[in-house]
């Protein structure tokens, strides 16, 4: 069942430069996040991914369409009845937005004391969260004491705090280096399998995705131009936006200029093999070169991992003793693995 939904949603702002004129965030967007998704959305800077979590958490109101949370309706309730709804969602930020003047357990308590809670209850599940994201031993620093990673797992124990059905992370990793990336990635995709928290990642990094997410939408000029299980999406994207975003992590067919430089430095037949999850092996179609007696040289491309699934692409330089050798050979393999024959521009 969805726990978020968005049925035609756009927001328009007035324009500054002509007051009848308007700027287009989000333009007719729709879309539905599951219970216990880890669901990214992924855009170029200016594509509207912010403003659409904003929507979601109804710190902005929607110009256009229906958008519900938990199965309330948000776009007609009062500042009052959202509120609550905001109860049950949390946020954490690039920038981590800690108090400065608060220890690491004043931070974390913060949101329960706004809601009320009593002191032995916000001390308990203070306790609690802090050893959840590894950080019990810090519960009495500030944040200036604490390394970049360290504020981020303040702030997801702090958007945890009172128990959210849904976390929203607006390019929550932007600020972090690889390593300490990858650790809160792994926090967070303990906070969905263990907590069973959804989680909407927004970012601009598609390794970020790849690592995480289960579905993605793929956003462009204020519009969702792509949408699905993330191994569909990077393993065969559909729109130009898509397929720019894909490349940053997956090397596919090498581009004109990059074909320049493997013919200067390789001899042979340039090809690429296109390779998916449940198909043919790279080592199947290794072991057919090989037994036909051609030479091969694997020059570019990767095989990806996405949640278990790969996929990938291998351009090789094939040598063998004439043409029609190779010819046949990559004919046989086409009939079950996709051939781009890159020195006669063709695709089987």
């Amino acid at each position: 069942m969805p726990i978020v939904s968005l049925e035609n949603v756009s927001k328009k702002y007035p324009s500054p430069a002509a007051a009848d004129e308007q700027i287009t965030a989000v333009d007719d967007v729709t879309l539905q996040i599951d219970q216990g998704d880890v669901y990214g959305i992924i855009g170029y800077s200016g594509a509207g991914k912010s403003t659409l979590v904003r929507l979601i958490n109804a710190l902005e109101p929607a110009s256009e369409g229906r958008i519900t949370v938990n199965d309330v309706e948000i776009t007609a309730l009062t500042e009052r009845e959202l509120r609550r709804v905001r109860s049950g969602i949390g946020m954490i930020f690039q920038q981590f937005n800690l108090f400065s003047s608060k220890s690491v357990r004043a931070n974390v308590g913060y949101p329960l004391k706004l809601a009320g809670w009593s002191k032995p209850d916000v001390d308990a599940r203070v306790t609690e969260l802090l050893s959840f994201v590894g950080l019990s031993d810090k519960a009495r620093s500030y944040p200036e004491q604490l390394s970049g990673g360290q504020k981020q797992r303040v702030g997801i124990a702090r958007a945890l705090a009172t128990r959210p059905a849904i976390l929203l992370a607006d390019e929550a990793t932007s600020a972090l280096d690889p390593e300490t990336t990858h650790e809160v990635l792994s926090l967070l995709k303990k906070v969905n399998e263990e907590q069973g928290v959804t989680i909407v990642v927004i970012t601009h990094e598609m390794d970020v995705i790849q690592t995480i997410a289960t579905k993605v939408a793929v956003m462009d000029r204020g519009r969702v131009i792509e949408q699905g299980d993330v191994f569909e999406v990077f393993s065969n994207p559909q729109h130009a936006a898509s397929q720019r975003f894909v490349g940053t992590v997956v090397k596919g067919v090498p581009s004109p200029s990059e074909r320049a430089v493997l013919r200067e430095r390789h001899d042979g037949r340039l090809v690429t093999f296109s390779f998916r999850d449940g198909g043919p092996s790279q080592a199947q179609v290794f072991l057919q070169l090989a037994d036909a007696g051609l030479e091969f040289e694997l020059v570019f491309g990767g095989i990806n991992d996405i949640r278990g699934r790969a996929f990938g692409h291998l351009t090789l330089a094939i040598r063998g003793e004439d043409s029609d050798t190779i010819e046949r050979t990559l004919v046989r393999i086409a009939q079950n693995v996709e051939v781009s024959d890159i020195d006669r521009e063709e695709v089987r």
